[in-house]
């Protein structure tokens, strides 16, 4: 991958070129098929392990009063290392003048090192050796999101951002309730339960490189200064005065993710601590669970992407679905028994549906520059990745209040209060209706 050694005055916006990707007046049916299942794919080979996986791993070779606090230093290492590759993978991708493109070397070169990373995790015997396989499949995994998430912008126009959006965002949820599939599949081959989701987004993430084509052209000479240490940390910087809707739309994004990061990752055990179900029996309760609130976020994200479209509004899809969530996390807080446990995480669903339906389009509106959306979209994608790491380092406190180790309550109660307070930021956003 070759990087441009031109330069040209820093937040200078340049005019289109050939050399950039062009945006079609109508995104293919064939387009948003790639997007959506590279979308799956890289989503199910990161998130598995973040949902059941690591958890289960873990169990394997920690000693259970230390379970806790050993997933969450694999999971906060891993999801730094996620908050700092993104963004400068994605200005390594805006720059790359190879004849292949700026996205797909990077969309291809993620994922073989993410599936090699969760190889790592797979066949380690330590919680040393689980962490820096975890810290390279999140490095790779994350590349590939930097170009991924770029696409959008890159190549679907403006009035159809909502709609895929909407079916992009829900493949998210597809692919917690696949990988959750995969985990009670493969019950008894952990190593399978890693490899095979990394080898579906290796697949699906090819599909996609063959589907954009030509489309995706090099980095258009002299468009940005050479790649130094102030380019590196510009990588994660976009100035809040100048670009404050950018702004307010990471904060709301960060805060909104926080809360969905308290469900992910500490579902597991919330099921098998409140519930009381065995390792046994937790894949099948969890794999349930997220089947049902799947279901209601492909319904959210069908219904919210078609609205927000026709209406072209996207702040009160993104008021009311966070507020939903908010709603779904404190009845998760309050949950005494696996019934309230699947209507919580249907009312979640559905929230969390709409909110993906437009959180992308809303994101591509709010964009400082369109020759760096690669680097943007990956200082935004901080606001996904911040919140798995700090969740799980906040956690253990939250937990322990009361002395039992177990507050799932205060955990849950915290989310919806971030939620909350995510949706109020957006609507400081201006250039977005």
């Amino acid at each position: 991958m070759a990087v441009t050694p031109d330069a040209v005055p820093l937040g200078k916006a340049t005019a289109p070129s050939p050399e950039r990707p062009q945006q079609i007046e109508t995104a293919s049916a064939g387009l948003v098929l790639g997007l959506a299942l590279a979308q799956f794919g890289t989503y199910l080979a990161v998130l598995t392990p973040v949902i059941v996986t690591l958890a289960l791993r873990v169990n394997q070779i920690v000693p259970e009063a230390n379970r806790g606090a050993a997933l969450g230093q694999v999971l906060s290492v891993g999801a730094l290392l996620a908050m700092l590759g993104n963004p400068v993978f994605g200005a390594l991708s805006d720059r790359t003048t190879g004849r292949f493109g700026r996205r797909r070397p990077w969309l291809l070169g993620g994922m073989v090192a993410g599936l090699a990373g969760l190889v790592v995790v797979a066949l380690g015997s330590s919680v040393l050796t689980l962490m820096l396989g975890w810290a390279l499949a999140q490095l790779g995994i994350n590349a590939t999101l930097a170009a991924l998430t770029s696409c959008v912008p890159d190549l679907v126009p403006d009035r159809q951002r909502a709609r895929v959006s909407g079916i992009v965002g829900m493949t998210l949820s597809l692919s917690l309730v696949a990988g959750a599939g995969l985990a009670q599949l493969f019950s008894g081959s952990l190593f399978l339960a890693f490899l095979v989701p990394g080898l579906i987004g290796l697949v699906s993430v090819g599909f996609l490189t063959v589907v954009i084509g030509d489309r995706d052209r090099p980095a258009r000479a002299g468009a940005f200064e050479p790649y130094s240490v102030r380019e590196f940390l510009r990588s994660f910087w976009v100035d809040p005065r100048r670009h404050p809707d950018f702004a307010w739309n990471f904060a709301g994004r960060f805060l909104v993710f926080t809360g969905a990061a308290c469900v992910t990752s500490y579902s597991v055990y919330f099921l098998m601590d409140r519930m009381g179900y065995d390792g046994t029996e937790v894949a099948d309760k969890f794999f349930l669970g997220t089947l049902v609130m799947v279901a209601a976020t492909v319904v959210g994200s069908i219904v919210g992407g078609q609205l927000s479209d026709r209406s072209g509004r996207r702040k009160p899809y993104v008021l009311g679905s966070s507020l939903g969530m908010a709603v779904g996390l404190a009845l998760v807080a309050t949950s005494q028994t696996f019934a309230m446990y699947l209507v919580a995480m249907v009312v979640f669903g559905f929230a969390e549906g709409l909110y993906l339906s437009v959180d992308m389009a809303l994101a591509a509106a709010v964009l400082p520059n369109p020759e760096e959306s690669a680097k943007d979209m990956g200082v935004l994608n901080i606001g996904n990745a911040l919140p798995q790491s700090l969740v799980p380092i906040t956690a253990p406190g939250l937990l322990a209040i009361g002395g039992s180790g177990a507050n799932y309550s205060a955990l849950f109660l915290f989310g919806a209060v971030a939620s909350i307070v995510g949706a109020l930021a957006v609507q400081f956003v201006r250039s977005v209706k």
